[in-house]
């Protein structure tokens, strides 16, 4: 019996042994197994993620190549007449002592500058129809006397200008050449901030450079390039010599013309502009069709809104448009517009700045009736508006200097000196007839920093019109000036705007 119960005991520690010995050999295996599977994983990651940068390459390299023949370099030739030689500078006569006659000459001779030369310049363009139109900057061709433009393929064109527009820095040329391959203008409207795109074009002369990047931002505007600014901006490397030349998406498609850079070199620094396909589209074919750009017209004066001035209205917000002015007999006065009225909507597009609603009118057809909604006295009110031409020298809506309001007996404390309007003092200020109401003839402290200046007539303070001293007077002292004031200014040049100002605290 006891050597029975031994065996048993004998036969269980044996087979615990054995299973130890097989977990002690499987373990290891187990996670070296473990090991090489997370290896592999990690080799298929990096072999997917690396196939998603190669599918990029070659999307870059597809759309490079199928833009590439419809780009063009633009060589250009202008003709510097020199105003005046040189004039050398005048040296005492008794300095010369210390030279001899040739000594003298070599060190303060001036040479004469020669009176006329030719001035060479270079831009990018793309071709945009097969019959030969190319797109490019107004800037590029501006007082050129021989355009020559370069294809792809090297054959090379005399160009002549269909018709340009300062106001968008763009231009339309023409060239006669067969086999002409046309890129596409994509929707620029339906660009996204991230998206990838590519600038063509020929920077300091290398013809045909593809640079990528995304878009960076839409909508700018108050870049100085242009009147009307509706940029696009890219990190795509922009340079001189790019103007011109096509922003394209990954679908091949131009949604923009590239037209300046942001940098304190004058090379690339990363933020690049280029004007919309949308906009540039309208300005082709408006140049190809009639030589001219045709532009929407309202006749208002308008500025931007702060918190204070749409507070001063009855107003909870600054999207939209202040009113300053209405021109007579123009479009707007026929549709009953007012001075102090907001415009919120333009044809059924909420209106977000006075940038945004020049753009709006602007791109207008003539003779279309909209309807234009405007809060006016704690109300909103639909005015049917006929767009009419823009006059030459106007524009679709003057925006006037909108000032934000700084924060020291009423008049004076706002640094007002005002007087009333007078035969002299119209005179005296420029204005072509005598008006009425109150001048200011001299601002300091906060009615200076908030734009006033001598000349400036203040036609209405509040919703009060004043046209006397007396008045002016009266309607300033119902209100409270540390809470601030709302002025309608009329300038010298005619042109009015609402200026809010306040007191600081006595």
């Amino acid at each position: 019996m006891w050597r029975k119960r031994t065996g048993m005991w004998l036969g269980a520690a044996v087979s615990l042994l054995l299973v130890a010995a097989v977990a002690a050999w499987l373990v290891p295996q187990g996670v070296q197994a473990d090991k090489q599977l997370g290896n592999w994983k990690t080799v298929q990651v990096a072999r997917t993620e690396l196939a998603k940068v190669e599918d990029l390459s070659t999307a870059f390299h597809r759309v490079a190549v199928a833009v590439r023949p419809s780009v063009v370099s633009i060589r250009t030739v202008r003709h510097v007449r020199q105003a005046a030689d040189v004039p050398r500078p005048e040296i005492p006569e008794e300095f010369r002592r210390f030279f001899d006659d040739d000594l003298f000459e070599r060190f303060f001779h001036m040479p004469q500058m020669p009176r006329e030369f030719q001035a060479r310049g270079q831009g990018s363009g793309v071709i945009v129809s097969s019959e030969g139109y190319i797109l490019t900057n107004n800037h590029v061709v501006r007082g050129a006397e021989r355009l020559e433009v370069k294809l792809a393929d090297g054959r090379k064109f005399p160009a002549k200008v269909v018709g340009s527009d300062p106001k968008t820095d763009l231009a339309v040329l023409k060239i006669d050449a067969p086999g002409l391959i046309p890129a596409k203008l994509g929707d620029s409207d339906k660009t996204k901030v991230g998206e990838w795109v590519l600038a063509i074009g020929s920077p300091f002369g290398l013809d045909l450079t593809v640079t990528a990047g995304i878009i960076s931002a839409k909508g700018r505007s108050n870049i100085g390039v242009a009147d009307y600014e509706d940029f696009l901006q890219t990190d795509a490397a922009i340079n001189p010599g790019n103007s011109g030349g096509p922003l394209v998406n990954m679908r091949g498609e131009v949604i923009g013309i590239n037209t300046a850079i942001r940098s304190g070199s004058g090379v690339n620094a990363g933020v690049g502009f280029a004007i919309p396909s949308n906009m540039a589209r309208r300005v082709m074919d408006s140049l190809i069709r009639t030589g001219r750009v045709d532009r929407g017209y309202l006749g208002v004066g308008i500025q931007d809104l702060n918190e204070q001035l749409a507070r001063s209205f009855g107003y909870d917000k600054t999207q939209g448009v202040l009113v300053s002015q209405v021109m007579p007999g123009s479009p707007a006065n026929k549709a009953g517009f007012q001075v102090g009225d907001i415009i919120v909507r333009y044809n059924g597009k909420l209106v977000e700045d006075a940038h945004h609603l020049r753009h709006l009118v602007a791109d207008t057809e003539i003779g279309t009736r909209v309807p234009v909604v405007v809060f006016r006295k704690g109300r909103e009110h639909t005015l049917q508006v006929t767009v009419g031409r823009l006059p030459s020298g106007q524009t679709v809506a003057s925006a006037g200097t909108e000032t934000p309001a700084p924060q020291v007996s009423a008049e004076r404390r706002l640094g007002l000196h005002v007087q009333q309007m007078t035969g002299e003092l119209a005179q005296r200020f420029g204005y072509q007839k005598e008006l009425e109401g109150v001048v200011v003839v001299r601002s300091e402290g906060v009615a200076r920093l908030a734009g006033i200046r001598p000349g400036d007539v203040i036609l209405s303070v509040g919703d009060v019109k004043v046209k006397s001293l007396e008045q002016f007077r009266q309607a300033l002292a119902k209100h409270d000036l540390e809470k601030g004031v709302r002025l309608l200014v009329r300038s010298p040049r005619g042109a009015t705007r609402f200026v809010f100002i306040a007191a600081e605290a006595e």
